[in-house]
């Protein structure tokens, strides 16, 4: 009983109905826009799947490093704070002969190398949904051969010696 109903729900999961079929899908990059709001979602759309990759480790790269530059930050500034409040005396052994200007700025560069990773992060998910537009525009494009630079010799209008140069072929 229960193979039928998963051959039968098979079945109509992969038979077209007439109401969904259409003559030509027109290739939206608004719609490729849309869906690059999941990383690599436009992508899809626009079948260039092979960028996936390089969007997720991009992102999960800058991510990591992200990541921990927030936790050291955060270490020193829960030392800079607690040296702040108890009148200098330490909580990290490992930092003891750090002096505390020190371990501020060793908190402020950490924190500004967060800032920094957060901002390309930004920018990656930026670039995923500008290439997912862009080539949202250019599904169609076709290229031929119609339309080239061909190395050539051109005859000279007033007889003189024929001139090597580039033709443009249209």
């Amino acid at each position: 009983m229960k193979s039928t109903a998963w051959l039968l729900l098979l079945l109509l999961a992969t038979t077209p109905l007439a109401a969904q079929q259409r003559d030509a899908h027109e290739h939206s990059p608004n719609a490729a826009l849309r869906w690059s709001i999941i990383p690599g979602g436009g992508q899809i759309y626009n079948h260039q799947a092979w960028k996936i990759p390089i969007i997720y480790g991009a992102l999960a790269g800058v991510g990591y490093f992200a990541y921990d530059n927030y936790q050291t930050m955060k270490l020193f500034k829960d030392e800079y704070l607690f040296r702040q409040q108890n009148d200098g005396a330490t909580r990290l052994a490992d930092y003891a002969a750090y002096p505390t200007s020190s371990i501020y700025r060793l908190y402020n560069s950490y924190n500004q190398q967060f800032q920094l990773l957060v901002i390309i992060c930004a920018g990656i998910y930026a670039l995923n949904l500008i290439d997912a537009y862009v080539f949202g525009h250019l599904f169609d494009f076709q290229l031929t051969n119609d339309l080239a630079f061909v190395p050539g010799i051109m005859a000279s209008p007033l007889g003189l010696q024929p001139s090597v140069g580039l033709q443009l072929n249209l």
